[in-house]
């Protein structure tokens, strides 16, 4: 049934023991995904974001993992599609949410930095009225400041037509938490959701990054997007880094932060501490 439906509905399908796998497949995950939120298996790793201005890490994003018993690592794009199918994404969010705002509380205090924490909110997410008031919520039992958190959303998120949508956009912003919007560029890029929602910071697509600076369409885009931002008065990742030729082409573009492999991928909480000890004595050398 669920393949017929993916295959666009009004059609058939004839069970075969590969679907019976799929079904299994499914029943097994089901149950897991349930498990894990109760048996705490879910995981966060954080990918460091640089400043271009000074070298520094001045942030992360936040990416959940599920260490799954017998199996190990899990990365989100294997479950999180299928916990959005099954109404656990929300859940599973508001517990990325909490975890990674108290985990960035303990860094601030203890490297005495002002570093920010983003963390990706689903459609699913962000149409919960409840939101607003779970992120207060949050802020005030892990001490964080508002400043200190920047919302990620997909252009997904801005094509449904829902009234509630600017409410919920207001009243993030009336805490004082900032809104990305991530993979800019990529999905039906329509330059009027820049002018009708309170956005702060523009992420560039991995792929356009990923041809600079071979591809001279690309430089050209990631050139645009960087001027049309600053214009906006918004700030700019760029993720997908890997090379200094990337770095050395965004630096001089004008690009605020990235993040990629250049500086390191995404990293359990225990080495993304020692990321920062590191960055500290390297700036105390420097100065």
């Amino acid at each position: 049934m669920y393949l017929a439906k993916e295959l666009g509905r009004n059609n058939y399908q004839f069970f075969t023991s590969d679907l019976m796998i799929r079904a299994q497949h499914r029943y097994t995950l089901e149950r897991n995904l349930r498990r894990a939120l109760v048996d705490d298996e879910f995981l966060i790793y954080y990918q460091p974001k640089i400043s271009l201005s000074n070298d520094r890490i001045v942030g992360a994003e936040a990416l959940v993992r599920w260490n799954m018993p017998e199996i190990g690592v899990v990365e989100p794009n294997e479950f999180i599609p299928f916990a959005e199918e099954i109404g656990l994404v929300v859940p599973i969010g508001r517990w990325v949410l909490t975890k990674a705002c108290e985990q960035t509380q303990l860094w601030r205090q203890q490297f005495h930095i002002d570093f920010k924490i983003s963390v990706n909110i689903s459609p699913k997410q962000f149409q919960d009225p409840k939101l607003p008031q779970f992120i207060l919520d949050v802020l005030l039992e892990t001490g964080l400041p508002a400043h200190a958190l920047q919302l990620e959303i997909t252009e997904g998120l801005l094509m449904v037509e829902a009234e509630h949508l600017s409410s919920v956009f207001d009243s993030i912003k009336k805490l004082g938490v900032s809104i990305s919007l991530d993979d800019f560029g990529t999905g039906f890029s329509s330059l009027s959701y820049l002018q009708r929602f309170p956005i702060d910071n523009l992420k560039i697509d991995r792929s356009f990054i990923r041809e600079i600076p071979e591809n001279q369409d690309s430089v050209v885009l990631t050139k645009a997007i960087i001027a049309m931002s600053s214009a906006l008065g918004m700030s700019v990742t760029a993720e997908g880094v890997e090379k200094i030729e990337q770095l050395a082409f965004l630096k001089e573009a004008g690009c605020d932060e990235i993040q990629g492999f250049y500086y390191s991928k995404p990293v359990s909480t225990e080495d993304f501490t020692q990321l920062l000890v590191h960055y500290q004595k390297h700036h105390a050398h420097i100065h």
